[in-house]
C-alpha cells in the first residue's frame, strides 16, 4: 500500500465521519423537535377548557419566554380554537443548543396550573414537563427504528 492509497483512504474515511456526524446532527435535532411537539401536545390536552382561550393561548419562542398577558381572558359565551401552527413553526426552526420557550398568554393560566381556592390544579405544564425523559426515550426509539438502529 502506498502513500497515495493512504491519503485517499483517509480523505474518505473523514467523508465518512462527516456524513455520519452531520447525520447524527439531524436526527438529534429531530428527536428534540418531535419531543417538543410532543410535550406541547401533552399540556394542550390536559388543559381544563371552558371557552377554549387558555388553551388558544399558547405561544412559542425561541428568544424569550412568551408573558402572560394581564387581562387576557376571553369573552365569556365564545369558543376559541388552537391552532398549532404558529408553535410548531418556531418549534420546526429550533436548532441544537438553543432555546425553546413555551409559554400560555391567558392571564388565568397560573389558576388552571396550581389552582385557586375554587379549583384544582391541573398542573398541566409541570406533570407534562415531567413527561420529557419518556417523551424523548420514545422518540429516540421511533427514529432508531426508522434507521434499522436497535
Amino acid at each position: 500500500m502506498g502513500m497515495a492509497q493512504i491519503a485517499t483512504n483517509n480523505l474518505d474515511f473523514g467523508s465518512q465521519i462527516d456524513a455520519w456526524v452531520r447525520k447524527t446532527e439531524a436526527r438529534t435535532l429531530a428527536v428534540l423537535r418531535e419531543s417538543t411537539q410532543r410535550v406541547v401536545s401533552q399540556a394542550q390536552s390536559r388543559i381544563p377548557v371552558a371557552t377554549g382561550f387558555a388553551r388558544a393561548s399558547v405561544r412559542a419562542s425561541l428568544s424569550e419566554m412568551p408573558p402572560i398577558i394581564p387581562g387576557a381572558h376571553g369573552q365569556k359565551g365564545a369558543s376559541y380554537s388552537y391552532n398549532s401552527g404558529e408553535v410548531a413553526s418556531v418549534i420546526a426552526s429550533a436548532e441544537l443548543g438553543g432555546n425553546i420557550y413555551i409559554g400560555w398568554t391567558a392571564s388565568y393560566v397560573g389558576f388552571l396550573e396550581n389552582g385557586h381556592s375554587k379549583q384544582a390544579p391541573s398542573g398541566f405544564i409541570g406533570v407534562s414537563a415531567m413527561e420529557w425523559p419518556r417523551i424523548v426515550s420514545e422518540v429516540t426509539a421511533e427514529a432508531k427504528s426508522r434507521v434499522g438502529v436497535g
